[in-house]
C-alpha cells in the first residue's frame, strides 16, 4: 500500500517536469525569446530538482518522508501559481526553479524510503516508485496541452498548483497513516555491500555521477525538445505531446522491467543494457523524421531508456554501505538531473546555432558513448572483485 501511494505521489508531483516541455513553444512566442532562452526554464527546474533531492534526502533521513513531502507540496502549489502570473521570462524561469525544488521530494527521497520497505524485491520496488515521474510524463502532456489550448498556459499552471496542493496533501496524510510510527530502518546491522569494485566510495560516487550526467545529456534531447521538434517539422505541438506521452508510457514498462532485471543480473549490467539501447534509439532520430517513424522511434526510445536512472540507485545499494545510501543516491541523482538540465539547454542552443536538431541528436549520441565507456569499466571491475552472494538484491 505504501508503494502504491508513493507511486501516486510521484505521478502527480512530477507534473512540472513535463508541463514546461509542452509550453516551450507558446511561452517562446509570447515573450519573443529564443528557444535556448526558454529552455532555461527546464534547465533551472532540473537544477532545482537535483539540489532539492539532496536537501529533501537530508530532511527525510532526519525527520522522515512526511515532513519532506509537506515542504514539497508547499513549493509546488506556490511556484506553479507564480509561473502562471509571471509577466517576464526571467520570472517564469525562476518559478520553474522553485517547481524543481518542490518536485525533488517525489523522486530520490521516495526511492530511498521505498528501499527500506523491501528486501527480497528491493530493485523492483525502487523502480516502481521511480516510475512515478514517467507516469506523470505519460498522463500530463496531453492534459497540459489541452489546458494550454483551451484556457492558456497561465491558467493551466495555476490549476496545476491547486491540483498538486489538494491531491498530494490527501495522499501524504494517507501515507502517514499507513506508516504509523515506523521509522527508517536502522542500518547498524545491515549486510555489507554485495559488489566490490575495488574503488573508494567517493571515487565510485564521482564515476557514477559522470556517467549519469553523460547518459542524461543524451536522454534530454528527445524528452525536452520532441514537442518543439514536431512543431518545426509542421506536425504541430499536439503530435509532439502525444509522442512524449507515448515515450513516457513505454518508459514505465522499461523502468519496472529494469527493476526485475536488476534483481536477476545486478545494477551494473542492467545499466549497461539500458545505455546501449538508448544510444541505439538515438541514432534513429538522425535518419528518420516522418510522423509515423517519430511515433515508433519515440516508443522505442521510451522502452530502451526508462530503467537507466533507477539503475544508479540500485548500484549504490549494491556497492556502498547502507548507512550512506540516501546521501549517495541523492548526489548521483543530482548529477543525473544536472545532465538533463544541461542537455535540455544545450540542445536548444545547438538548435539556435544550426537551425535544426540534427546536430543536437548527434551531440546526444556522443555523450551516450561516454556513459557506455564508464559503465563498461565498472562492469570489468565488478567481475574482477565481486563479492556478490546471491542474485540481485535478495539480502
Amino acid at each position: 500500500m505504501r508503494l502504491i501511494i508513493a507511486l501516486l505521489i510521484g505521478s502527480i508531483g512530477a507534473v512540472g517536469m513535463w508541463a514546461v516541455v509542452v509550453v516551450i513553444p507558446v511561452v517562446q512566442a509570447e515573450f519573443g525569446a529564443t528557444r535556448g532562452a526558454v529552455s532555461l526554464a527546464f534547465t533551472l527546474m532540473m537544477f532545482g530538482f537535483g539540489l532539492g533531492g539532496v536537501i529533501a534526502g537530508k530532511i527525510t533521513d532526519r525527520f522522515g518522508i512526511v515532513p519532506a513531502m509537506a515542504i514539497s507540496i508547499a513549493f509546488l502549489g506556490v511556484a506553479n501559481v507564480l509561473a502562471g502570473l509571471s509577466s517576464q521570462l526571467w520570472q517564469f524561469v525562476a518559478a520553474y526553479f522553485l517547481i524543481g525544488l518542490g518536485t525533488a521530494a517525489t523522486f530520490a527521497p521516495l526511492m530511498a524510503e521505498a528501499s527500506h520497505w523491501f528486501e527480497r524485491y528491493r530493485g523492483l520496488a525502487v523502480t516502481i516508485v521511480a516510475s512515478g515521474n514517467y507516469v506523470a510524463g505519460a498522463m500530463w502532456p496531453p492534459i497540459v496541452n489541452w489546458g494550454t489550448q483551451e484556457i492558456g498556459w497561465r491558467y493551466t499552471h495555476i490549476g496545476i498548483g491547486m491540483v498538486c496542493a489538494c491531491t498530494m496533501t490527501l495522499l501524504v496524510l494517507v501515507l502517514r497513516a499507513q506508516m504509523g510510527n515506523d521509522k527508517v530502518r536502522d542500518h547498524a546491522n545491515a549486510p555489507p555491500p554485495q559488489v566490490d569494485l575495488k574503488l573508494s566510495t567517493n571515487t565510485l560516487t564521482v564515476l557514477l555521477s559522470i556517467a549519469s550526467i553523460a547518459c542524461c545529456v543524451a536522454m534530454a534531447m528527445p524528452q525536452v525538445h520532441i514537442v518543439a521538434y514536431c512543431g518545426d517539422l509542421g506536425y504541430g505541438a499536439a503530435r509532439g505531446a502525444e509522442m512524449l506521452s507515448l515515450m513516457m508510457a513505454c518508459g514505465i514498462v522499461s523502468r519496472i522491467g529494469s527493476g526485475y532485471l536488476a534483481d536477476k543480473i545486478g545494477g551494473i549490467r542492467t545499466l549497461l543494457v539500458g545505455s546501449l539501447a538508448q544510444g541505439f534509439a538515438l541514432v534513429f532520430y538522425l535518419f528518420f523524421d516522418s510522423l509515423t517513424s517519430l511515433y515508433l522511434i519515440s516508443a522505442m526510445f521510451g522502452l530502451f531508456q526508462g530503467g537507466i536512472v533507477p539503475s544508479y540507485a540500485i548500484i549504490v545499494r549494491e556497492a556502498m554501505p547502507a548507512s550512506e545510501a540516501a546521501t549517495r543516491v541523492g548526489i548521483v541523482i543530482f548529477a543525473s538531473v544536472f545532465g538533463m538540465s544541461f542537455g535540455g539547454w544545450v540542445s536548444g542552443v545547438i538548435f539556435d546555432a544550426t537551425g535544426s536538431y540534427a546536430a543536437a541528436f548527434a551531440n546526444g549520441v556522443a555523450w551516450n558513448a561516454l556513459n557506455i565507456g564508464i559503465v563498461v569499466l565498472l562492469l570489468i571491475r565488478s567481475r574482477m572483485g565481486s563479492t556478490k552472494t546471491g542474485p540481485g538484491f535478495a539480502t
